[in-house]
């Protein structure tokens, strides 16, 4: 623990004032509004969008990398990796998400979902095969996705102007905030990792998810750019809200997990 507070100082300072003043900043900062997040998702798209122009051209950059590279090779592996293998992969490198997930618990006053995110990377790193297989979820206990972005939300920081990120995606000020606040300054199970084993986890990491994708596309509709904008827009809404009044379209009446768009 020492070790990570070194290394991440801003880290460490955070948690100190959670811990110190936590009573006082529930009671003083008022947790996002869902209403509120229903009105930001009903907004005019000029309200929402403003740089729609330029967001529409990187869209289609990232669109060309897609077609050109990243789809194929995603159906490539699709094709020769058996579907236990390619869930087994993917629930590893959700599990290190658990770290962080556990982190923005704690920033956002959720003892529960503190608990659960800890819980989760136990049972599933020591009786999962270090992740491979999601015990936790047997357990009864679903993840719960928490980053820098919602708990910046969560506070009460508007999300800003919809962005279309180069090779990022959709985004905003708040949620690009966010991620890189949560893969710079928190710590990581990534941080473990040497190169160049690094960079191969990533490419994998990239490939899984991009794979795991290829069967929502058939629910696009329309204008792929708006679909995919507004779809972010109310997933996020979704998450930081934890899903409280908000009518998410791509939940499963089962388990509450997002059908599609669990990595946008």
């Amino acid at each position: 623990m020492r070790d990570i507070f070194s290394r991440h100082p801003v880290l460490g300072a955070l948690i100190a004032l959670l811990l110190l003043t936590g009573n006082a900043a529930a009671q003083t900062v008022q947790p996002a509004d869902p209403e509120m997040a229903t009105q930001k998702l009903n907004a005019p798209a000029s309200e929402v969008d403003p740089y729609e122009d330029w967001n529409r051209k990187v869209y289609g950059f990232n669109e060309t990398i897609d077609n050109w590279f990243l789809r194929p090779v995603a159906q490539g592996y699709r094709t020769i990796t058996p579907g236990f293998v390619d869930r087994g992969i993917t629930n590893f490198f959700n599990n290190l998400t658990e770290i962080r997930n556990f982190a923005n618990s704690i920033f956002q006053l959720k003892g529960e979902s503190a608990v659960v995110a800890a819980g989760r990377f136990t049972y599933n790193t020591v009786f999962g095969l270090g992740g491979f297989i999601d015990v936790a979820t047997m357990f009864e206990l679903p993840e719960r996705p928490e980053d820098f972005g919602q708990t910046l939300g969560y506070w009460g920081m508007e999300s800003g102007p919809y962005l279309m990120l180069p090779f990022l995606g959709p985004s905003s000020p708040r949620d690009f905030g966010g991620f890189v606040s949560d893969t710079v300054l928190l710590p990581s199970a990534w941080d473990l990792a040497e190169s160049p084993d690094v960079y191969y986890a990533r490419a994998l990491q990239i490939v899984d998810r991009r794979a795991d994708l290829i069967p929502a596309e058939a629910f696009m509709s329309g204008d792929d750019y708006t679909f995919v904008r507004n779809a972010y827009l109310q997933r996020r809404a979704y998450l930081i809200n934890d899903g409280r009044t908000l009518n998410d379209p791509f939940a499963s009446d089962d388990d509450d997990e997002d059908l599609m768009l669990d990595d946008f």
